[in-house]
């Protein structure tokens, strides 16, 4: 079990003492609050990672400070603002949820504090770059895309699943939902747009506030509409819980594509057989080193990791060391000031990369793809899944698969 004290200011430095110099890295994340167990999974991935070069970059002593962001862009902002001027961090890296990456970009440019990987894909996040891109250039490098790059392979799954006889719509009618939220609203976009070039039509779009689960009206109004899939994203782990299974309890007869269900570990522990048949898009692990991830990280906390908020902020978490590692033999010095330039130089540039990850070959960004990462075969990319009996299938891309769609038992 991992103990959070979610106070900024909490710090932890377990190298060498005896170090000449310090490097305060913040690590921002939900440690506590409505998302909390990603952030445990976040915990437990940088802690791993940073114990592979015991906690020392060159002759500095890395001391991590835990920026608690409870899940909410004003405390978020609250904790980061005072990790930035009181706790006087060299750098960031990380942080859940698209609202909270909104708000972070305007601390870091306020204090031209180089933010590296930020886990949150909404679009905004894009258009806000877009719109001042050297103001907004000290956050630098979106772990996740954006939801347009990423959603068309659900309708490819589908479109593949019906090509093979394993699935007969009753009609091409689909429903979106989601929270009422940055992501869910970008995600539900997204998929509404790849459902209507495919010829589907969308009949209705539903959000319902973040952390309910009394979800009644919203299956009522799911059940009227018809559809032969239901789309959306929910990044509460509660609320997420709850909507899979009383979509299950209402007997709803419709393909459910849950995004964001395998992002935490125990996802059929909160779920149980409601999660049958549901299709996702999440990474899977990569290698052997991945492995041997899962099985320090179980051994340490307890339970296995998800690929997703503990598999990409390990790779993370790692390509940011190699990042202060290369930013010390360029530059002499690590500080805010020579982890811009490295950043500008190198890794936005794609002349840095990181390759060989426990979850993606490589992860690169280019000129042509800030502030997201390059995707495609070889670089970011997520399987579509379906689970079934407490396990998950690749069912798409077909060179990857490992099962054919299965049909839900209406």
């Amino acid at each position: 079990m991992v103990l959070f004290l979610s106070m900024t200011g909490c710090t932890f430095s377990p190298g060498d003492e005896g170090s000449e110099k310090t490097l305060k890295v913040g690590v921002l994340g939900p440690f506590s609050g409505r998302a909390a167990g990603v952030g445990a999974e976040f915990t437990g991935a940088v802690e791993l990672a940073f114990e592979q070069v015991d906690y020392t970059i060159g002759d500095y002593n890395v001391e991590i400070v835990w920026i608690d962001s409870q899940s909410d862009p004003e405390r978020a902002t609250r904790a980061y603002e005072h990790a930035a001027v009181n706790e006087n961090i060299d750098v960031c890296i990380l942080n859940y949820h698209s609202s909270v990456a909104i708000a972070a970009m305007d601390v870091a440019a306020r204090n031209k504090l180089p933010h590296f990987f930020g886990i949150g894909g909404t679009e905004i996040i894009n258009e806000k770059f877009e719109y001042d891109p050297v103001y907004y250039s000290y956050y630098m490098g979106k772990t996740w895309p954006s939801p347009e790059k990423l959603t068309g392979a659900y309708i490819e799954a589908l479109e593949y699943a019906v090509d093979i006889g394993a699935w007969e719509p009753r009609n091409n009618r689909a429903a979106i939902y989601g929270e009422n939220t940055e992501w869910g609203k970008s995600f539900g976009s997204a998929m509404a747009l790849d459902f209507e070039k495919a010829g589907w039509e969308i009949v209705g779009k539903k959000y319902f506030t973040t952390g309910a689960i009394n979800l009644e009206p919203l299956m009522g109004a799911l059940q009227d509409m018809d559809a032969s899939v239901i789309a959306g994203s929910i990044a509460t782990a509660p609320s997420l819980a709850a909507f899979i299974q009383q979509t299950s309890e209402t007997g709803l007869e419709s393909v459910i594509i849950a995004d964001g269900l395998g992002w935490v570990g125990d996802w059929h522990s909160m779920t149980g057989s409601s999660s049958d048949y549901v299709l996702d898009q999440v990474p899977g692990w990569n290698n052997e080193k991945a492995a041997q991830f899962v099985s320090d990280f179980d051994e340490r906390y307890g339970y296995k990791p998800s690929a997703s908020s503990g598999g990409l902020v390990y790779d993370k978490t790692a390509f940011f060391i190699k990042i202060a590692n290369e930013t010390l033999a360029e530059h002499g010095e690590l500080n805010r000031e020579t982890f811009y330039r490295y950043g500008q130089d190198y890794v936005l540039t794609g002349r840095t990369s990181l390759k060989g990850g426990i979850v993606m070959d490589e992860y690169k960004y280019t000129p042509d793809s800030v502030p997201d990462p390059v995707v495609g075969d070889g670089y970011f990319i997520f399987p579509v899944v379906q689970y079934y009996q407490g396990d998950r299938s690749v069912i798409w891309p077909a060179a990857w698969k490992d099962a054919d769609f299965k049909s839900p038992a209406y």
